[in-house]
């Protein structure tokens, strides 16, 4: 069983490696956001390709209530915060129960 243990530890290790690396990503894209940098660029083409798909549909959900105010990273956050802080911490104690760790 301790196998199935440190299967579940890993993938909730990379998972939080990942949504670390992911929330990197959306501060350098809203910092981006203040400068305004130039489109073509393939650095500014590949956050824009990471963090569209994630922040389009929570712009479509909030609208723009406050203005000219994106909120839609906020919401990103908090939910990151959340996976992190409870499914992450969920996967990591069965993997400890399961032998693992």
């Amino acid at each position: 069983m301790f196998v199935l243990g440190d299967f579940v530890f890993t993938i909730a290790k990379i998972l939080d490696y990942i949504l670390d690396i992911y929330r990197w990503i959306l501060i350098i894209t809203v910092l981006l956001s203040w400068v305004n940098p130039d489109p073509y660029n393939p650095i500014v083409r590949f956050l824009h390709a990471v963090t569209e798909p994630v922040l389009r549909p929570i712009r479509r959900v909030i609208g723009f209530p406050f203005g000219p105010i994106d909120i839609s990273p906020i919401i990103v956050f908090l939910i990151i915060m959340f996976m992190q802080s409870f499914l992450i911490r969920t996967l990591i104690k069965l993997g400890y129960q399961l032998g693992g760790g």
